[in-house]
């Protein structure tokens, strides 16, 4: 849920060959996203996301980010930015 995504393809290339769902996140990850606020702004379920960009990284369409927790502590900075997004919708 709270693996960071984003793009690796550049903002020329012609994305209109790949499905709806695809070209979507692709956009929204331009910007650096976690999967929660794909999830959030696709209005789709948490697990639908997580299964369209664990396929999209394995295709190589976008790379994934894990953050690392100090000893079982959250991330704040991480916290801060989903708090955010969800604000923002």
């Amino acid at each position: 849920m709270e693996t960071l995504v984003h793009s690796t393809l550049p903002p020329y290339q012609d994305i209109s060959g790949l499905i709806p769902e695809y070209q979507a996140i692709i956009t929204l990850c331009r910007q650096v996203r976690s999967v929660a606020e794909i999830s959030a702004l696709l209005r789709v379920p948490l697990g639908v996301a997580r299964v369209l960009v664990s396929d999209m990284a394995a295709e190589g369409f976008v790379q994934l980010h894990h953050p690392q927790l100090d000893a079982g502590q959250p991330d704040f900075n991480l916290l801060e930015r989903v708090l955010s997004g969800l604000r923002r919708l």
